[in-house]
């Protein structure tokens, strides 16, 4: 007689299957064939990560952090969904594309990804996104040592300050409302954190 069961019995382990992790040059490979004909990819921590197509409130809010930052930074030094370097230890495996940066610097004078040493401030635009852009990219930005790293939680109407990158990870990290307001690290001014959202 057959039992139906619900669920895996207890005694069965969770069984993790194996995979592959790439690295920066096999990934340009794969890309130089054609293979992704189109599909757009993150690289981090040896994952492919489909860089899927944006939510309008996620497009939105890029467009406004992105002019928000023009405003006080200058055009010249913003940059959006454009790849950056990190810590040399995890270059190899790793090329994110923030979705806006901010450089110490005119974009038109770095020729290649930009450096941590160019970058002031990271932000990532979190919608679906927002435990792997507080833990995982987090984690990537302190390790590289960028001064400063927000994570606009565009959901729940917050911002998430990570400054005082030490040993890998940020000592000071700040919540701020839709009412609050920060001063960046990199350029003056204060931003109010509802400009930043949809």
């Amino acid at each position: 007689m057959a039992v139906l069961l619900s669920h895996p019995p207890d005694s069965l382990a969770v069984e993790c299957l194996p995979h592959k992790t790439w690295t920066r040059d096999e990934v340009a490979v794969l890309e130089s064939t054609g293979l992704f004909d189109g599909t757009h990819f993150e690289l981090i921590d040896g994952e492919l990560i489909d860089k899927m197509p944006k939510n309008r409130r996620h497009v939105r809010s890029v467009r406004q952090t992105v002019q928000t930052l023009e405003a006080h930074a200058g055009a010249d030094r913003i940059e959006h969904e454009a790849p950056i370097d990190l810590a040399s230890e995890d270059n190899v495996r790793n090329e994110p594309e923030p979705d806006v940066i901010v450089l110490n610097r005119p974009g038109r004078e770095i020729d290649t990804n930009p450096q941590p040493s160019d970058i002031t401030l990271v932000v990532e635009v979190c919608d679906t996104t927002l435990r792997h852009d507080l833990t995982t990219k987090c984690a990537l930005y302190a390790r590289a040592g960028i001064p400063e790293y927000w994570a606009l939680d565009v959901n729940g109407a917050r911002l998430h300050v990570h400054r005082d990158p030490v040993d890998g990870a940020y000592r000071t990290i700040t919540e701020y409302g839709a009412d609050g307001e920060v001063s960046p690290l990199g350029f003056e001014g204060r931003i109010q954190v509802a400009s930043l959202l949809p």
